[in-house]
């Protein structure tokens, strides 16, 4: 056999190689391809998921930073408290009272909340207040100087608890020092979003409206009396250092919550309805006629249940009040029970427009044209409401041709009260079972109370119990106009908590026209015809 060359035999391996190798080179290409496709993909996936990721790390890490290290202990007066900002929905001020409860103030609209809670009072401080009450006139700027103080330093040290903890957080999760950085720079600019936001909407006379919970809500004292409230709202700091004054003086006594003290010029109207049988309900009332010193107390109606005589003897407490108590008749109340109220001392039963002055103010009110306890609703009904506001308006075009305006007039449903819009300065209502306050068409303003008596036997037939409801209305002596007014409502059957929320009218809000100071809405009043429609009720 001939004996091919070494030559020939490596050309040939030269050639055959190439193709011997083709296919292996077109399936790894095949799998580099598919391999840089699915690369691809996941690229185009992977920063939703890094995005949602970094998200929840800063947050995570700036709230951690903030439990640990973003809080300022700042003495305000004589007060030591310690300053916290909070993850928040709303935003918003608590100021914590330990063991007294907590007022809440919607002084700004962020997702940060600032949480002030009073750790304890300073003795030192206190006393030198107590021994030199002078010292007093000057607490307000030194107030002001600490808040302000505290303030400062609290944004500073939120904003390093913030941006240490997400950045530590980060390194800890992504273990590079770019990643981690990348998430201090955003947990920063949302801190300053944020603080940005609670500044464009911060609300300097969110102190005047406070809403006070635990033991507070039996201390309206904290935030001054109305009159105080109504010339003095154009100083914040006036406010806030009343408000620290009082709380020093809660802690002074020992937690004893201090008496309210009245103000000769004004007026204390407790204002409640639809008792509807709740044997509670007295003690209740006896407790915020002592509280707030009242002068006279208005029930808009539905104070029995099915108004028979057997249930008159209910109503005998009314006379152990220390306070006047004037009336109309509910449609769960009876000609009867009517009567029964008559014979008692100390009640002015108020019917078909008459009018009585009471402490200082001319009320005149109309019964419910309606006796409906078995809750039925008949035909006409409504006609019947608007017939009745009708005659109490031209009672109160009467009282002021007479030279004796009314000052508030009261009907127990709103449907009535409605038709007296621009014949009185404030009309009082009941039947909801639920508090509302409007100003209507012709200025009248239409004050409705929710149930002083927890719905009565009705309280368990929903979800929850209804709650206890009533009003402290303040007004001037000398224009008897409505100054401010105080919501207080008390939990249910039980329940154990307890809200006081005070409410100024538009005219005595800050940096409002002072209203004229007249007894009517004006000097004429409206023209209407007792047929005329009425607008829709609540």
């Amino acid at each position: 056999m001939a004996r091919v060359p070494a030559a020939a035999l490596h050309a040939l391996a030269e050639v055959m190689n190439p193709i011997r190798n083709a296919p292996r080179a077109l399936i790894h290409r095949h799998r580099t391809r598919r391999t840089s496709t699915t690369v691809e993909l996941a690229s185009r996936r992977r920063p939703w998921t890094r995005a949602v990721g970094l998200v929840a790390v800063v947050l995570l890490g700036a709230w951690l930073g903030l439990l640990i290290v973003g809080d300022v202990r700042v003495p305000v007066g004589p007060m030591n408290t310690t300053m916290t900002l909070r993850p928040s929905v709303s935003g918003g001020t608590k100021i914590n009272v330990s063991p007294l409860g907590a007022l809440q103030l919607d002084s700004h609209v962020a997702p940060v909340r600032l949480d002030v809670n009073v750790d304890q009072l300073d003795p030192d401080r206190a006393q030198a207040l107590v021994d030199h009450p002078e010292r007093l006139s000057g607490l307000q700027d030194e107030v002001a100087q600490d808040v302000e103080r505290g303030t400062l330093d609290l944004a500073v040290r939120s904003c390093v608890a913030v941006v240490t903890g997400a950045t530590a957080l980060g390194l800890a999760v992504y273990r590079r020092p770019r990643r981690a950085l990348a998430a201090g720079g955003l947990a920063l600019t949302l801190l300053v979003a944020s603080g940005g936001t609670a500044y464009a909407t911060w609300n300097p006379d969110s102190v005047l409206e406070p809403r006070f919970s635990g033991l507070l809500s039996s201390a309206p004292s904290l935030v001054g009396d109305a009159r105080s409230i109504v010339t003095e709202f154009d100083v914040y700091q006036k406010e806030l250092a009343r408000l620290v004054t009082n709380v020093t003086k809660l802690y002074d006594v020992t937690s004893t919550l201090p008496a309210y003290q009245p103000d000769p010029t004004t007026i204390r109207v407790l204002h409640v309805s639809d008792i509807h049988l709740n044997p509670a309900s007295w003690k209740i009332i006896a407790s915020l006629v002592e509280q707030y010193k009242v002068n006279v107390i208005v029930d808009s109606g539905d104070t029995m249940d099915h108004g028979t005589a057997a249930e008159n003897g209910f109503l005998d407490p009314i006379e152990d009040l220390d306070a006047p108590y004037v009336w109309v008749r509910g449609n769960h109340d009876s000609r009867a029970t009517q009567k029964y109220l008559e014979g008692l001392k100390n009640v002015h039963v108020l019917d078909d427009g008459r009018a009585r002055t009471v402490a200082g103010l001319r009320f005149a009110g109309i019964g419910d044209p309606q006796y409906t306890p078995d809750r039925s609703k008949s035909d006409g009904a409504e006609a019947s409401q608007e017939l009745a506001g009708a005659r109490l308006a031209s009672a109160l075009r009467d009282q002021r041709a007479a030279g004796t305006p009314v000052d508030v007039a009261i009907a127990h449903e709103p449907s009535a009260a409605r038709e007296v819009d621009g014949e009185v300065p404030l009309v009082l209502a009941g039947h909801l079972h639920r508090e509302d306050m409007e100003v209507m068409k012709y200025g009248t303003r239409l004050r409705t109370e929710g149930s002083t008596g927890g719905s009565g036997l009705r309280a368990v037939e929903g979800e929850y119990p209804d709650p206890i409801q009533a009003s402290i209305l303040y007004f001037d002596r000398d224009s008897r106009r409505l100054q401010a007014w105080d919501e207080i409502k008390l939990g249910g059957l039980g329940l154990t908590t307890a809200e006081v929320s005070r409410h100024l009218p538009k005219e005595n809000q800050p940096g409002a026209t002072p209203s004229p100071t007249g007894t009517g809405p004006s000097p004429t009043g409206r023209t209407r015809t007792p047929a005329a429609p009425s607008p829709a009720s609540p």
